[in-house]
């Protein structure tokens, strides 16, 4: 049976935190929505620095690499997410990152980047 996207989202976020975890991050949220603006997959915190990820999975190449579903749109998105989530926990503007975390299914393993301190 083919798998739906969610399980698809769902099986990339596990990745990405067995990933971050054994980065030394502990995850404090995931998929957090603000309404209708969107919502950031994974909620991390590392050296009393906050981390904001979205996790980009592709079973394969046949629509492009992860990555490029990535749209100023959805940045945009993101911005405000992020924007309400600081503020509604008090946390600092100067000690948050945004983060993407791509997986790409091989016959085999997994290919995962890591796009660290990105502008949003």
């Amino acid at each position: 049976m083919e798998k739906t996207t969610k399980q698809k989202g769902d099986k990339g976020e596990l990745i990405a935190i067995k990933y971050l975890k054994s980065k030394d991050f502990e995850i404090i949220d995931t998929n957090f929505k603000f309404g209708r603006f969107g919502e950031v997959d994974i909620i991390a915190q590392k050296d009393g620095f906050t981390y904001f990820f979205e996790v980009k999975y592709r079973e394969n190449e046949a629509f492009g690499l992860p990555e490029d579903s990535i749209t100023k749109a959805k940045l945009k998105k993101f911005r405000k997410t992020i924007e309400f989530y600081v503020l509604q926990n008090n946390l600092d503007f100067e000690k948050i990152f945004f983060e993407v975390i791509t997986i790409l299914k091989g016959k085999t393993s997994y290919k995962l980047k890591h796009y660290k301190n990105l502008e949003i």
